[in-house]
């Protein structure tokens, strides 16, 4: 599922983050992991986020981060700190892509 530009595949296996990984294909020998809990909240029910073509949404906030950067896209302007995604390292072997950090 990674072989276009753009593609992203998200990864929920026990033991793959905290909520699973999405990875994109962000260049043409690039590969990006990303934590799919929101980081701007303690892992809940809502935390974990959806896909939305090449952006992820965390419900509880509607924070829409993108996956080639990992920025918080919609960082509201109160003076308060918030993070943007946290990044895995992603290596491509073949057809095999190794996730860690």
């Amino acid at each position: 599922g990674l072989t276009n530009l753009g593609s992203v595949v998200y990864i929920d296996n026990a033991g793959i983050g905290n909520r699973g990984v999405y990875v994109i294909k962000s260049g043409f020998d690039q590969l990006r992991a990303f934590e799919a809990s929101c980081p701007n909240h303690i892992p809940n029910e809502c935390s974990t986020m959806t896909l939305e073509g090449q952006n992820v949404t965390c419900s509880c906030e509607d924070y829409e981060y993108s996956l080639f950067t990992g920025q918080l896209l919609n960082r509201p302007d109160d003076g308060n700190r918030y993070y943007d995604m946290l990044e895995y390292r992603a290596t491509q072997s073949g057809n095999v892509v190794i996730i860690s950090n």
